[in-house]
């Protein structure tokens, strides 16, 4: 027999395991939560908090180093320093982890140090020896392994950075996400490969505090999932800052030495060559499901994720999996959901679920990018009949008042029922006025209900209403 036994133990303390955890708590049932590292997972520590602390420093670094001359402000010398920067995010993912310890001790919750392994039958095995190596953090190895059991589990493993085959990932010269996030100084010259989210995020940060940037992306244009609009105002406002992008280049060689890294980049027929000292690989991330005991546990998986259902059941009974390991797309406000979802359902609400179809995506580069619901493309191809309005930062009389006129709102309508299909927002704010079209879709609005809610003047807000009427073929200040 094990010597605790829970109702649900959930392995892995991220965004999605540790609200799974409280949500279970809060429905009365008996929870422990087995992580290897610190409580908050990549999303606190390594990734969405720090990074974007990290961006926020490269706000004001970008703003201060353009200057304020036309805003009635002067200063004097200027100094740089990221590796300050990189301290301060640091303090801010700390105080997360303490956060989510807090959170634990109040809803009774047992914390157990270790990675979590299943062996079949309810059982989990803790080996506090082991992590799963995100940044420099090591395993406390204290301890002996002991064994637990639940009625239900659930996984919550994430994810960690894609490696290529030709750049392998030392954390010198070749850096993952774990990396580039602590980085004590900014490096003369990065290449980035990959332009997506992680990519262009930190493309933007280690741009604004004084690094030569190159994004090399293999697909037709950054951002891939997200509009091609969309993109294009992020790479022209990439190139005005001075970053190179290459879109449809595909890296074929890395030579990688103590002094920097040699990339052979193939752009359409040329190929290029590309010295850089160091290099960010940022292709995209992959589940963490090794060394869980899924053979053991008899637990199937389907292109390289847990393969689960609507409730994130798997094929076993009395096991779940949520968040990164489960399923596309790989976000924490997703993996949160599904983790409440699981719990619901485990405590016994069938109709506990996860609406995939309103989920929005952000990119917290400058300009900000946030989508929700179908592209252009995808609306015309699921067969809708659509209108398309878009509303411009240059006419909106807050963005003016900012200085920060970049990019657009736009929505896509369905002219039958003038259904709101998607969002898509590409410059200030954007990550903050996302949640007016997401709430508008999960509550069924329709496009001239967006309009006819009375927005506050003058504000960015005002431009949902705005691209709205312009869906509408009726915009009033365009």
């Amino acid at each position: 027999m094990a010597e605790k036994v829970y109702d649900v133990v959930v392995i892995g303390g991220g965004p999605g395991g540790y609200v799974a955890a409280i949500r279970a708590a809060q429905l009365g049932l008996k929870v422990a939560c087995v992580e290897a590292q610190k409580l908050g997972g990549v999303c606190n520590n390594w990734g969405c908090i720090p990074t974007k602390a990290m961006l926020e420093s490269a706000n004001y670094a970008r703003t201060l180093t353009n200057g304020l001359g036309d805003f009635g402000i002067e200063f004097g010398d200027l100094k740089l320093d990221i590796g300050t920067a990189a301290k301060r995010a640091g303090k801010i993912a700390d105080s997360g982890a303490k956060g989510v310890s807090f959170l634990f001790r109040k809803n009774k919750i047992d914390h157990i140090e270790g990675w979590g392994r299943l062996l079949g039958d309810g059982k989990i095995e803790i080996d506090p020896g082991k992590n799963a190596g995100h940044g420099d953090e090591k395993p406390s190895g204290k301890g002996k392994k002991e064994v637990i059991e639940a009625k239900n589990i659930i996984l919550a493993t994430g994810s960690r950075p894609r490696e290529l085959p030709i750049l392998k990932i030392d954390g010198d010269r070749v850096w993952s996400s774990d990396h580039a996030v602590y980085a004590e100084k900014a490096p003369k010259s990065l290449a980035v490969i990959g332009g997506g989210a992680i990519g262009l995020e930190f493309a933007d940060v280690f741009n604004s505090f004084g690094t030569e940037v190159t994004v090399i992306e293999a697909m037709d244009h950054i951002l891939p999932l997200e509009d091609p609009d969309v993109a294009r105002v992020v790479e022209r406002a990439f190139k005005k800052r001075g970053m190179k992008v290459l879109s449809g280049a595909m890296l074929e060689k890395a030579d990688v030495s103590k002094k920097g890294v040699k990339l052979t980049v193939k752009v359409g027929d040329k190929k290029e060559t590309i010295e850089v000292e160091r290099v960010l690989s940022a292709v995209g991330r992959v589940p963490v499901i090794e060394d869980i005991g899924l053979e053991a546990a008899g637990v199937k998986t389907e292109n390289g994720f847990i393969a689960v259902d609507e409730k994130m059941r798997t094929n076993v009974e009395g096991i779940f999996a949520i968040g990164d390991c489960a399923k596309p797309p790989l976000l924490a406000h997703k993996a949160s959901h599904e983790g409440v979802a699981a719990a619901e359902f485990i405590a016994g609400d069938p109709n506990a679920g996860v609406d995939y179809n309103n989920i929005p995506s952000v990119t917290y580069c400058h300009p900000e990018v946030a989508s929700v619901g179908m592209t252009e493309a995808e609306a015309k191809e699921a067969g809708y009949d659509i209108e398309v309005g878009s509303f411009p930062w240059s006419a909106s009389g807050r963005a003016r008042t900012m200085g920060d006129t970049d990019g657009f709102v736009k929505v896509i309508r369905d002219k039958k029922y003038s259904e709101l299909l998607g969002a898509h927002i590409v410059g200030p704010h954007a990550s903050e006025l996302i949640a007016e079209f997401v709430v508008g879709r999960h509550l069924e609005t329709t496009v001239e209900e967006m309009n006819s809610a009375i927005h506050p003047h003058p504000t960015l807000s005002e431009s949902a209403a705005e691209a709205a009427l312009a869906a509408l073929g009726r915009a009033i200040n365009m």
